[in-house]
């Protein structure tokens, strides 16, 4: 499938590695850079052709690696009836290369690609991305209407503040069943878990933000094992893709929907710290299930990564430290406290849930902007997930009410939050220690500053209305 016009179309060059170098190559291909541990970079380019081609950096070519083949892989359980699932297909090469530290420039078929700065000073912050198509919850997103499902705004606005970095929280997934027939607000959208959907869902809509600064791509529940994992583990993940770690089989699922932190040093001391916790529950973990132990394990690594710098933000989809909300058949609001799965599990290690090194959490899942700081010693929480998923819509308080904390022991300072409003979140370095935080919505406005110093947060205005 033709990419759509968001994209940018490529030069005609001829490929590199194909046994017969006579004709002109696509012209339409993804490309994108992610980093992995310890800061490495990974150019990826996502191409219909015979072969990878080649990546000329700092004018000298070489090959891409193939990490995936096309292919069509078989129909494996997911959350849905069979009638409502369908095997994937990935028609497409995922190809990669390792760039150098210090390189130049690097271009794929005469495109540039978006090089890492050793230590970047302005940062987009987006998550929950995708339009949401679910039978289950009967929730369809207008995916055709731009105001609707707003994440190509997003991701231009994001583009145009010039970043050096992008993070995504989690969550890049959403088109999982077909649009039932007669809604014309999702007609003719692609679903299941296949490069159709992705694309539509992530890759098309988010082209110009991918073309803009290197990216850090934090898994979220939409890229377990049972739903879009396989093409989290294709596409976005930095790390080698390694049979069994695919979500190919459900047999391997133990393996597949967990991974190890790792770590993205941002100079200054500072560190990114990543975090894959798509398998968590809402419905909590106790000693005994398999969750419990792999969260234990994280917890341990997440600790020991954190011990290297005195600085530390971390990135992980679901939030420990943040609130949500839910109506009650009559009516009453409930508020709901952060992820209890891993608050039992990282809590039975360290009961302020995270180590004392890291000062920040920024997280997705609850669709909405938020920012939560504490009297107690927990580090700052950030939620960003109003990039372009239908939005929660049940409002938060603009003070917590007494008693009411999203975890255990956590005493909350400073709360704000914007409830039922798309944008993205930025971050501007001031000082090693000290970030300004900025709220924009779909036409780039500002609607709310923050400042983080240390492990401390405060943002100007409580509720954004």
């Amino acid at each position: 499938m033709l990419l759509p016009i968001l994209k940018r179309l490529a030069p005609a060059m001829l490929l590199t590695g194909c046994a017969a170098i006579n004709s002109l190559p696509p012209t339409d291909f993804t490309s994108y850079v992610v980093l992995g541990e310890y800061g490495a970079a990974v150019a990826r380019v996502l191409i219909d052709a015979p072969a990878c081609p080649a990546i000329v950096i700092d004018q000298r070519s070489q090959p891409m690696t193939l990490r995936a083949p096309a292919q069509t892989i078989a129909l494996r359980t997911t959350p849905f009836a069979p009638a409502d699932s369908k095997p994937a297909e990935f028609p497409l090469l995922t190809c990669e290369a390792t760039l150098p530290s210090g390189a130049a420039s690097a271009t794929v078929l005469g495109r540039p690609l978006p090089l890492p700065k050793a230590e970047p000073q302005r940062i987009v912050v987006i998550g929950d991305t995708g339009c949401r198509l679910q039978k289950s919850s009967n929730s369809y997103q207008a995916c055709n209407d731009l105001a609707q499902y707003p994440f190509a705004t997003v991701a231009a606005q994001a583009a145009a503040w010039k970043p050096d970095l992008v993070i995504h929280v989690g969550d890049y997934h959403y088109r999982e069943n077909a649009c039932p027939e007669g809604n014309a607000g999702c007609a003719g959208s692609p679903w299941g878990y296949g490069w159709d959907a992705w694309d539509e869902d992530f890759f098309a809509p988010g082209a110009r933000l991918l073309d803009a600064a290197p990216w850090i791509m934090a898994r979220g529940n939409h890229e377990n094992c049972l739903r879009g994992g396989q093409g989290y583990w294709r596409f976005l993940d930095p790390r080698p893709l390694l049979k069994g770690r695919d979500c190919n089989a459900a047999a391997d699922d133990d393996v597949g929907n967990y991974s190890d932190p790792y770590a993205v040093p941002i100079g200054l001391s500072t560190q990114l710290l990543v975090l894959d916790t798509a398998n968590t529950t809402w419905k909590g973990l106790k000693p005994g299930d398999t969750g419990y132990a792999k969260y234990r394990d994280l917890y341990r690594k997440l600790d020991a990564l954190s011990q290297q710098a005195p600085r530390n933000i971390g990135i992980m989809h679901h939030p420990l430290l943040g609130m949500g909300a839910d109506r009650k058949a009559d009516g009453s609001i409930v508020l709901l406290p952060g992820d209890a799965g891993l608050q039992a599990s990282f809590g039975s290690l360290n009961p302020l849930l995270f180590p004392p090194a890291i000062q920040t959490m920024l997280s997705g899942h609850v669709h909405l902007w938020q920012q939560a700081s504490f009297g107690s010693a927990h580090p700052s929480q950030f939620i960003a997930g109003f990039a372009g998923t239908s939005e929660d819509i049940v409002p938060l308080p603009e003070r917590l009410p007494a008693g009411v904390t999203p975890a255990p022991g956590a005493v909350v300072e400073h709360f704000s939050s914007w409830v039922d409003g798309f944008g993205f979140m930025t971050m501007e370095r001031r000082s090693a220690a000290q970030w300004d935080v900025e709220v924009h919505d779909l036409q780039g406005k500002i609607r709310n500053r923050c400042r983080i110093d240390g492990r401390k947060s405060e943002c100007d205005v409580a509720q954004v209305k």
